[in-house]
Order: structure tokens, then C-alpha cells, then sequence
């Protein structure tokens, strides 16, 4: 059992899980961790030490590591991400207006340079002059850089040589939209090569503590990460392409999904600590969404599993209304650090806040809240504004109460700001506590839990009265709260598959009466027609009544809480290439993809190098990726239609994929 033993890495934005796997026995131990976002590599440590201990097993056994992870897709929904300079060839002003790069961009620079090419890849001539000027101060206010430029996917030579310059004045990141995607659509490119840039150092920390905590272990064998699709691809690809790695989680949660109950048909649902994640299950395949991964409000043009992706989960914010007749009560979309988890990290700092706070004659705006840094490296605070600087410099490593911190309103939006780049943690109450005063979580603590609820139940609502009766009564009303937005997401994502994506759970009154199973002269119910497979740490305290609610069958495999580590260790390596042959003229057909641009002046001579080229760098990447023995497919998709009695091509794209399992050490013992 010893022999050829696979290690699964899963960090989540709460928790870092490990498994060891085999072929022949599935899971032999599994372990969590903290995951420690200012060193993720602390994190990693303690969940595979324990793993191993837990085996009793030699580092020498294991052959493949494989790491899935949810930073990323936590990242873009949460609006956190380093900061990026955008430059864009050959676009104007207007086309930020496209596809939300304007909203994505925010207040992140952007640099306009007159370039780019053609659809047959023809090109305007390139000016970097405005680069030259602004590089010099722009290095120094963001942390890396997105280069789009028009029909790039055509002809990269200018997104290249912008590159280079930018690295020799800068020895900044640097991401190319070429290198992401083939499909056209310069602002969409644009937008995804924008985000992947915000997370190159984020994908680059966890990568690198992975691999230097594999190292320090003497653990030395190819390492993979999960692509969003569910596919693997190398650590050194997922550095360069790190928003490829965006729903990772996910993925690896759908293939554990898939080994770990054997169910073919399912909707599959994920808890985390910041987002739920759902997505369905037909003949054994989880579905693709074919038009781009949306995370976090923006649609990128990421391949991967049709995941629908919510800001709610067991740590969300507790957001409590209470300015009608009766409080009312709705959770996420941020993610806050639980007070019962804060406290057990830092003890009576928290605890003796809390306990003033409760104490105190008048109750404060703020209680029962505080701000800390999440410890990430100082590099990654460049670029802030003078008074988001003032603040950050008064918030440390030990808890201070928001009430000690924000003196005036606009220094509220200064803090958002400073969580959102992932530099501030907010700890406050959120369902995990809820979970802690009714006795369903014990992991942290609830001495802590107890306490911002008291703080929370002093609450009074229009009409005067409390918001609940006791702090239990209060954990109830919120862990209803989350079954039942549990169940609104679960069901909008499953509309949405059905191509009913315009009836909206959170205000139909139909589905209001079904999930209530309210009485009337007209009856109302509705229900899911395949099992509801609840994964998470949590899935065993909130699927039950969840899937009650949905009128489903629950499926929650006793492994629930590693199947995303499950996941990252049973998939294949997948490698996708597309080449494009067009017609600038009659007679002439250029071949753009996989290589240098290349002119003919027969079609079918264009057509076998589209194919070779397609099929060679398919294979070649696969096997770049850790593949040991890929295999290709290929397909080809012609547009000519019929004009003035004959056919004219307009567009060819030849498309090959290989895929194969990774590549295993065979190491001695």
C-alpha cells in the first residue's frame, strides 16, 4: 500500500486539507489545517504532516502531489487581487466601456498604445513611447501586468514586445491575453488577462510554499495543479496562468464528487468558509460552460466546469436589518473572519473586547467587530492612497475593535478597501458562530461565539423589540438563514441548466410558498429530479435540512470534507490547441495558431499544416503539463458559405486535445 501513493492538497479560504490516495485502496488518511494566508506554506505543513502521521507512511511513498484550490475563485469574489497596470494595443477608451473591463479595472492604471493587428494578422505599427514614459513611476504602484492587444490572437508579436520591455524596466509579472485564450473579443481578453495579472502573485505564494514545504520534506516529484475544468496542469504553468486556476475548487470538488459517491446523475453542491458552489452531474461528466467561467460578477474567457459560484458560506457576514417591523436577516457576499475563529488564534485580545463591548451601558455602531491584518508580505501594500496607508499603519497582528479604529464615516470605505485588496481582516459574527452556540461546531471558540451573538441579540427592530429572544434563538434564525439562501442558490444555478434562469428563487412568491410548504387553495411544491451531493466540512450540519428543503435525496459521502484534495489526485492532464486558417484574398490562406503566421496559396496544403500544427502542439503541451502518455483527438469546424454559386472560406479552426494521466516518480521503496 506504501507504493505509488498520491498526495491531494486542497487550500480553501478557511481550511487547507490533504489526502493520501491510492489506486488500488482510494483514500488510506486524510487532515486539515488552518490555511495561513500569511504563510500559506504553514498551512500546507500542518495538513500534510498530519496526513503522514496519520498513515504512518514514509515521504519516499509518495509518487505525484496535486494541489486544487478555491484562493483564486475567493479572490475575484471577494474583489480582492493585487494591484495591475492594463496596457492595451491598438484599443481606445471606448472599449473599456465592453464586456465590464471598466468596472473590473476599477482604479488600476491603464495605458493606451497605438499597434495591433488584423484578422489575418496584419499589423498597424507599434508605439511604446507612452509606455517608455510611464513605466518608469508605474513599476513601483502595482504589482504586475496585463497586456491585451487587438487581435493578438492572430498575430502575438506586439503583446510580446511590449512584454519584454516591461520586464526589463520592471522585472515585474507579466500576463499576455494571447497566452489564455484563442477566441476574439479583444475587451473579454482583455478583462480575463486583467484578472489573471491581480492574481499572479496569489496563485505564485501558494505554488512556491507548496513546493518549498515538498522540498524542505524531501519530497521530491512532479507537482500538479487543477485547472478550472477539472483538468491538471503543471505548478509552472499555473504560475504564468494562474486565472486558469479560478473555480479549481470547484472542479476538483466535481471529479471527488464523481469517484467518491459513484453517482453518474447529481447536483453537486460545495460549502466553504467563503462561497457555495454548485453545479450538475449528467452521465458522469460535470458540464462545461462553453461561453467562459463567471466568477465574481465578470465573465472571463476561462474554460471550465458550469459552475455557479455564490458568496455564501459558513463564515459569511451576518448582515442584520433591523429597521422594519421585523429584523430581518442575510448573509455574504464577504467573507469574515469568525469571531469564534479569531479568538482562537488570538485569544483574550478578542475575547476582552467583546466582553467590554457587551458590558457597556449604550450599545456602539461597530461592536462586536474588528479589524486585523491577514499578515501578507508588505510588497503586496504598494500603491496605497495616503490615508488607506494612515489606517492600515494602526490595524496590526492582534484584533483592534472597529469601534477603537473608525472615527469618521469615509474611514468605513477606507477599510472596505483594504479588505477587498486582501490586506485586513474583518472578524465578526458569521453562521460558523451560530454553529458554535448551538453545539454542531466545536473546532474553535465558543466562548467567543456566545458573546457576539449576546452583542448582536440587543439588537431592536422598528417596532421596538429585540431581534431574538436569546443569543440561541438568534444562531437559529441565522442557520435558517443559511439553509434557506443555501437552497435559493442551489435552485437558481439548477434553473439556469434548465434554461429558466428568469424565474428568481429570492422573489418568486411560488417558490417563497414551496419551500415553506405553505397551505393554500393552490398548491405549490417543487423538487430536484436527481440527488443533492453536499460537500464541505460543514455539508453533514447544513445538507440535511437543505436537501429536505429542495425535496431531494441527500448524498453526503463520509469523505465530504476532503473530496476537493479527492479530486486534484483522480483527474487527467488535458492540453486543448486551436489553429485558425483564413482568406485576406481569393487564393491566399493564412494559418495563425500554434507558431509563426503562415501564408499559402493552396487550400488544402493551409488545411494539413493547420491540422499537424494543431495536433503537435496539443501533444506537446500535454506532455509539458505532466502528461506521461497523451493521447490526441482532434475535430475541425469550417465557416464557407455559399456565394455567387460556390463556396468561400471564411474562417477554418482546426482543434486537437490529448489528454493522460500525469507523470508519477517512481522512487525506490
Amino acid at each position: 500500500m506504501t507504493s505509488h501513493l498520491l498526495l491531494g492538497i486542497d487550500t480553501g479560504g478557511t481550511y487547507t486539507d490533504a489526502v493520501l490516495f491510492s489506486e488500488a485502496a482510494g483514500v488510506v488518511a486524510k487532515a486539515k489545517a488552518l490555511t495561513t494566508r500569511h504563510d500559506l506554506s504553514e498551512g500546507i505543513s500542518g495538513a500534510v504532516e498530519a496526513v503522514l502521521e496519520r498513515a504512518k507512511v514514509p515521504v519516499s511513498a509518495i509518487s505525484l502531489v496535486s494541489l486544487s484550490t478555491t484562493l483564486a475563485t475567493n479572490a475575484l469574489v471577494e474583489g480582492q487581487g493585487g494591484r495591475a497596470g492594463l496596457v492595451m494595443i491598438g484599443f481606445g477608451p471606448e472599449d473599456l466601456k465592453r464586456d465590464g473591463l471598466q468596472e473590473a479595472l476599477g482604479s488600476d492604471p491603464v495605458i493606451f498604445l497605438p499597434g495591433g493587428h488584423n484578422v489575418h494578422g496584419g499589423e498597424t505599427p507599434l508605439d511604446m513611447s507612452a509606455l517608455d514614459a510611464a513605466l518608469p513611476t508605474l513599476a513601483a504602484e502595482v504589482s504586475s501586468f496585463a497586456i491585451a492587444g487587438y487581435f493578438a490572437v492572430r498575430n502575438p508579436d506586439h503583446e510580446k514586445r511590449v512584454r519584454d520591455r516591461i520586464r526589463e524596466i520592471s522585472h515585474l509579472p507579466v500576463t499576455c491575453s494571447h497566452e489564455l485564450s484563442s477566441k476574439l473579443g479583444g475587451p473579454r481578453r482583455a478583462l480575463t488577462t486583467l484578472l489573471n495579472a491581480r492574481l499572479v502573485s496569489m496563485i505564485d505564494r501558494l505554488v512556491g510554499s507548496c513546493e518549498d514545504f515538498l522540498k524542505a520534506r524531501g519530497i521530491d516529484v512532479p507537482m500538479m495543479v487543477v485547472r478550472g475544468d477539472g483538468a491538471l496542469i503543471s505548478a509552472a504553468e499555473a504560475r504564468l496562468r494562474p486565472i486558469e486556476t479560478i473555480l479549481s475548487g470547484p472542479a476538483a470538488s466535481l471529479v471527488g464528487a464523481r469517484y467518491l459517491t459513484g453517482l453518474e446523475n447529481a447536483v453537486v453542491s460545495d460549502i466553504g468558509g467563503t462561497t457555495t458552489d454548485v453545479a450538475v452531474l449528467d452521465a458522469g461528466r460535470p458540464r462545461l460552460d462553453a461561453d467562459g467561467a463567471v466568477v465574481g460578477g465578470f465573465r472571463t474567457m476561462v474554460e471550465a466546469v458550469a459552475m455557479r459560484t455564490y458568496g455564501l458560506g459558513g463564515d459569511s457576514e451576518v448582515k442584520i436589518n433591523d429597521r422594519g417591523l421585523k429584523a430581518k436577516i442575510d448573509l455574504g457576499p464577504r467573507r469574515f473572519l469568525p469571531l469564534s475563529l479569531a479568538a482562537a488564534l488570538h485569544g483574550d485580545a478578542v475575547l476582552a473586547v467583546l466582553d467590554r463591548q457587551l458590558r457597556a451601558t449604550h450599545a456602539g455602531r461597530h461592536d462586536g467587530r474588528l479589524a486585523v491584518r491577514t499578515g501578507l508580505p508588505d510588497h503586496l501594500a504598494s500603491g496605497l492612497q495616503p490615508q488607506e496607508q494612515a489606517l492600515y499603519d494602526r490595524i496590526g497582528t492582534v484584533p483592534l475593535a472597529l469601534a477603537d479604529l473608525i472615527v469618521s464615516t469615509p474611514q468605513k470605505a477606507t477599510l472596505d478597501r483594504l479588505v477587498a485588496r486582501g490586506l485586513v481582516h474583518i472578524c465578526a459574527l458569521t453562521p460558523s458562530d451560530a454553529m458554535h452556540v448551538l453545539g454542531r461546531q466545536s473546532q474553535w471558540n465558543a466562548e467567543a461565539a456566545l458573546l457576539g451573538l449576546k452583542i448582536a441579540a440587543r439588537s431592536k427592530d422598528g417596532s421596538g423589540q429585540p431581534i431574538a429572544g436569546s443569543p440561541e434563538m438568534l444562531a437559529r434564525l441565522i442557520v435558517d438563514r443559511l439553509t434557506r439562501q443555501s437552497s435559493e442558490v442551489i435552485l437558481q444555478a439548477c434553473l439556469h441548466e434548465d434554461g429558466a434562469g428568469a424565474i428568481d428563487p429570492a422573489v418568486s412568491l411560488a417558490v417563497d410558498r414551496a419551500l415553506k410548504r405553505e397551505p393554500g387553495i393552490v398548491r405549490f411544491s417543487l423538487g430536484l429530479d436527481r440527488p443533492l451531493v453536499g460537500l464541505g466540512a460543514s455539508a453533514p450540519v447544513y445538507y440535511p435540512a437543505i436537501a429536505e428543503m429542495l425535496a431531494a435525496e441527500a448524498a453526503i459521502p463520509p469523505e465530504a470534507d476532503v473530496a476537493n484534495a479527492v479530486g486534484a489526485v483522480v483527474g487527467q492532464v488535458r492540453a486543448t490547441v486551436t489553429v485558425f486558417v483564413t482568406t485576406p484574398e481569393e487564393g491566399i490562406f493564412i494559418v495563425n495558431g500554434a507558431g509563426a503566421s503562415e501564408r499559402f496559396i493552396d487550400q488544402e496544403e493551409a488545411f494539413g499544416v493547420a491540422r499537424r500544427r494543431a495536433a503537435t502542439m496539443a501533444l506537446e503541451t500535454a506532455r509539458a503539463n505532466g502528461a506521461e502518455e497523451p493521447a490526441a483527438t482532434a475535430w475541425e469546424e469550417i465557416d464557407a458559405p455559399e456565394v455567387e454559386g460556390g463556396r468561400r472560406l471564411v474562417e477554418a479552426r482546426f482543434v486537437a486535445s490529448a489528454s493522460g494521466r500525469p507523470r508519477i516518480a517512481h522512487r525506490a521503496g
